[in-house]
């Protein structure tokens, strides 16, 4: 069982930055390999975000692209989410997700974006975006 605590969300204001963080713990490293960040706004669903795998290899939703970078440090488990120029729109609830038995992008790269892909999820951090 693999558990997993985000955090580094906060309050910030529109063209700001933040960098949120997901911990893994539990489980080997092939279950916490590939990796996204969902996010959820009040009254909607869950939506993804961005996702990488164990080769780095990575994707994005057009509206994160070019201004979210995802990374992790595979010796400390952590995957990043670095957020610049935050908009009102992305205000919401940011969570971490894994996918067992998983190496590489190729493997769900049509898939990536359903929540059904993953197995494991964090609590959540909260983002806040003002304009």
């Amino acid at each position: 069982q693999v558990q997993l605590v985000e955090s580094g969300g906060g309050s910030v204001q529109s063209g700001g930055s933040l960098r949120l963080s997901c911990v893994a713990s539990g489980g080997d490293s092939y279950s916490s390999s590939c990796v996204a960040w969902f996010r959820q706004a009040p009254g909607n669903r869950r939506e993804a975000v961005a996702t990488i795998d164990n080769y780095d290899d990575t994707e994005y939703v057009d509206d994160v692209k070019g201004r979210f970078l995802i990374s992790k440090d595979k010796a400390k488990r952590t995957v990043y989410l670095q957020m610049n120029s935050l908009k009102p729109g992305d205000t919401g609830r940011y969570f971490c997700t894994t996918r067992r038995y998983c190496y590489s992008l190729n493997d769900y790269s049509r898939v990536w974006d359903q929540e059904s892909t993953y197995d494991y999820w964090g609590p959540g951090t909260q983002v806040t975006v003002s304009s």
